[in-house]
This record gives structure tokens, C-alpha cells and sequence, in this order.
């Protein structure tokens, strides 16, 4: 499944994005960070006979040309995506940095969405701890590490883009966030963090675009720490990957779940990659969110 290449406005362009069909509540997709829409695509080729999924390339990411020049932006353009697709209370779905930045744009206020589900992307930390954290992602030593890993910001031929897809794919069974994902879906995901550029391509984002998001405002209203949660006024659930990035930490996030009526804790057995390397799962929990949703419009209307 591969849906339909779209263009969403947000106010200084446009973001790149899937329309992955389907009728029905519109859910909203959003990739963590090195990923892009294509992520979703077997989590969505599960939705769509119930639901309508878009999936969108934050800023810096995939095929959206637009790039961070303010920490906010790329949580902030989550409501000017549900404008232009004239959505009413639709469901918002965020795995990783994507889980922050649409629980973000509903505690702003920028979005009213009918349920929140947040995938292996929480925030635990208070204000001090989480700019310390912050701080030390922007560190010489951390902005090389990731230019190792992932290669953020590479400069590539085409010999050198295709080579690397395709070693990605053939890693891909002993890579501690991809094993388990259908290899096609790998080629996807990391064919799309190409974007030419002039007669070469670049590897999606760039150190750069990590860096500004993660300069975060010490006295911001919205902030990526615990109390952001007491912010939301809707359903949440946050599904936690058994062997993620939070598995260490469930305690605290059983905690932000039980503060609050109406927010829940799903549990899955994955690694923190959860739409890809779990992608049934995953799909058949925001369909419970879906028929839920619809069952509780339903009662309303009797």
C-alpha cells in the first residue's frame, strides 16, 4: 500500500504528506524523529476500512522541504494540517518525537482532537531535568553520534543513496530498531529520508534540524516535561513498547496515565520502533480508539 503523495499548507509553505484513503474519522499520523510518513504505511493499510489515515513529513523530514527555525514549529503545524484537511475532532496518533508533538498541539489548544494516542513518545522529566536532556542532545559529541548512526544530513550520489537503502534492508534483522519490519517497508521508509537535492541527494534531517527543535524555551507555556500532560482535556492512551526507550520507566509513566480520568496504558510487545515492527498490533489498538469514538457519537445522538 502506498497511497497518495499530498501537499498540506502550514503558514510558510507546505508540508509533504500520504493520503493513505479510507472513510470515516480522520486519524492523523505523525513519524518521531528520522522517520517520515512512509512508517505508517502497514500500520495504515490496516485502517483504512474503518477510518481515513493521513500520515505527514514534519518539518526537516522525508519529502517537506521546510525546515525548523524555531523549536515549536514542527508541533505547531499540526494544526494548520487539521484546518486544511477540515477535519472535526480527529484522532491524533504520534510514535516518538511524533507522540510529544501532537500531545503538544492539543495542550496548546491548537487542536481539539476526539483521542490522543501517544506510541513509545512520552515526556517524564520536570522542567530542569528535561532542559539538561535537552542540552546534552545538542552536545559536539551527541550531534556526531547521530551523524554516525543514521548518517543525518549526508550528501549522497545516487551509487551512494541506493547502496545504503539497500544495506539498510539487508540489516535491517539485527538493527536494534528495525528487526522485525518488513523489508520492504524499510526500503520505504529510508528511501524517502532522501531528498534530491541539485544532482545528488541528502539523508533526512540534518543535524541542523535536531538541533533547533531541541533548543527548547525555558519559560515556554508548552514544554517537553511531565506537566504537560495536566494540560490535555482529551482521551489519551499511550501504547509502551515492552523494550523501548520508556520500558525502564514504566512506573512513571503508569503515574501520568493514572492522574487523569480518561487516559490509559497499552502495553505491546515491540521494540521502541513499534509502527513498523508492529504494525498489526499497533493498528488494531487505534481502531478500538476509532470504534470507541464511534460508539460513544452513537449514544449521544440516541
Amino acid at each position: 500500500m502506498t497511497g497518495t503523495e499530498i501537499e498540506l499548507p502550514v503558514v510558510d509553505g507546505v508540508l509533504s504528506g500520504v493520503d493513505f484513503g479510507g472513510h470515516g474519522e480522520g486519524v492523523l499520523l505523525v513519524h518521531g524523529s528520522g522517520h517520515n510518513a512512509a512508517a505508517w504505511m502497514d500500520v495504515a493499510s490496516h485502517l483504512v476500512s474503518e477510518c481515513h489515515p493521513i500520515a505527514i513529513d514534519l518539518r526537516g523530514h522525508g519529502q517537506t522541504r521546510l525546515d525548523s527555525t524555531h523549536p515549536e514549529q514542527y508541533w505547531r503545524d499540526i494544526g494548520s494540517v487539521v484546518t486544511a484537511l477540515a477535519w472535526d475532532r480527529p484522532m491524533l496518533v504520534g510514535h516518538s518525537t511524533g507522540g510529544y508533538a501532537v500531545t503538544a498541539a492539543a495542550a496548546s489548544g491548537l487542536v481539539e482532537p476526539a483521542a490522543l494516542c501517544v506510541v513509545d513518545g512520552v515526556v517524564l522529566d520536570d522542567r530542569d531535568a528535561s532542559l539538561a536532556e535537552h542540552a546534552d542532545v545538542r552536545t559536539t559529541e551527541a550531534t556526531d553520534r547521530l551523524r554516525t548512526m543514521f548518517r543525518y544530513g549526508w550528501k549522497a550520489d545516487d551509487d551512494q543513496m541506493h547502496g545504503y537503502v539497500e544495506q539498510c534492508v539487508r540489516e535491517a534483522g539485527g538493527d536494534w530498531l528495525n528487526a522485525g519490519a518488513r523489508p520492504g517497508l524499510v526500503e520505504e521508509v529510508t528511501q524517502r529520508s532522501f531528498m534530491r537535492c541539485g544532482h545528488g541527494w541528502v539523508r533526512r534531517p540534518a543535524i541542523e534540524e535536531v538541533a533547533t527543535v531541541t533548543a527548547v524555551e525555558p519559560g515556554a507555556e508548552v514544554f517537553p516535561a511531565v506537566d504537560v500532560y495536566a494540560r490535555l482535556t482529551c482521551p489519551m492512551t499511550i501504547v509502551l513498547a515492552e523494550d523501548g526507550l520508556y520500558a525502564s520507566r514504566r512506573d512513571e509513566v503508569r503515574a501520568v496515565v493514572d492522574a487523569v480520568p480518561g487516559h490509559r496504558l497499552i502495553d505491546i510487545s515491540s521494540n521502541h520502533n513499534v509502527p513498523m515492527t508492529r504494525p498489526a498490533d499497533l493498528a488494531a489498538i487505534i481502531l478500538d480508539l476509532v470504534r470507541d469514538r464511534a460508539a460513544a457519537s452513537a449514544k449521544n445522538v440516541d
